[in-house]
């Protein structure tokens, strides 16, 4: 109960921008919330994350087994696109880079916690960071894809400040290089700020969205990929093939399982990529992670793996 009530905490955000949206109409403009979002307070974000906490480089595990996992739902995610979705270079880029996209930070750390307490924190948090550069390296790259060329996809890596912002913190935090502490609050204003908008915008394209236009095939796949090849893979090498520590798989098999992040919402509206269609695929894996989360949890407690709360 406990998670599911921090979960609808974190919609209820979701519900403003909808309303937002709903009474506002045009006044409120989404594409203007996208851009100050990610070339001003994204960075804000990235960089408080990596500069707030001293990084533990012992646990680098959790996410490089995190990484490759998600490498290799790629790769399936591509063969799936090529073969369902030749046509649509859109739709191609769309499901093969948003299944890894996950919500690993307002989501997974909070769920973390609520399940290993602490000892939780340095883990996802590690995992988190990842996810991030995954983010603004392949997810810029496929969601360009959709209307750029592979060269103007790199470019369009290159010129997002947030990567630049979260490699100069992971610098100063490799080489312990700390910023003044009045310099913190206000970066840490920016990031919640952040979170926050992220949420909204998500609202708002939710408010655009007409149930008989819905991608049902991009829907079913991505679900598929979602909710049963990648659970399926990372069920089998986190439990089967490795011996890590129950807490610690079961930590990156969250990570791996979380619904899509907003920021698949954001990238594709900046880069004109059927934003309404992944807003969709965000909303109805949010809608069922809480079911299938629960069914996962019971799982996992009958086979004897791990008992969670």
């Amino acid at each position: 109960m406990t998670i599911a009530i921090s979960i609808l905490s974190i919609y209820a955000f979701i519900f403003l921008g909808f309303m937002a949206k709903r009474m506002l109409k045009e006044e409120m403009n989404e594409r203007g919330m996208i851009l100050l979002s990610i070339y001003f307070l994204q960075p804000m974000l990235s960089f408080w994350g990596l500069s707030s906490r001293p990084i533990d480089f012992s646990l680098l595990q959790a996410p490089f087994w995190y990484l490759t996992i998600s490498l290799m739902c790629v790769l399936i995610s591509s063969v799936i696109a090529f073969l369902f979705f030749k046509e649509d270079i859109k739709e191609k880029s769309i499901i093969t880079i948003c299944v890894i996209i996950g919500n690993t930070g307002n989501l997974g750390i909070p769920l973390g916690i609520a399940l290993f307490g602490d000892a939780s924190i340095l883990y996802m948090s590690l995992i988190n960071i990842t996810n991030v550069f995954i983010v603004y390296t392949l997810g810029v790259f496929f969601y360009s894809r959709g209307n750029f060329s592979i060269k103007q996809s790199l470019f369009n890596i290159v010129k997002l400040p947030v990567i630049w912002f979260a490699s100069i913190a992971l610098l100063m935090n490799i080489f312990d290089i700390h910023l003044h502490p009045a310099m913190q609050k206000p970066l840490e204003m920016g990031a919640y700020c952040t979170m926050v908008i992220q949420l909204v915008i998500f609202g708002m394209y939710l408010y655009n969205i007409k149930l008989r236009d819905i991608n049902t095939k991009l829907l079913l796949h991505v679900s598929f990929i979602k909710f049963i090849i990648t659970p399926l893979i990372a069920g089998f090498i986190l439990y089967g093939l490795l011996d890590l520590e129950p807490m610690v798989a079961t930590l990156i098999f969250i990570e791996l399982i979380v619904p899509l992040a907003v920021t698949n919402v954001n990238l594709a509206a900046l880069y004109e990529c059927r934003p309404l269609d992944v807003t969709v695929l965000v909303f109805f894996t949010s809608l069922i992670f809480i079911p299938f989360f629960i069914l996962i949890s019971n799982l996992l407690d009958h086979l004897n793996i791990v008992s969670l709360p």
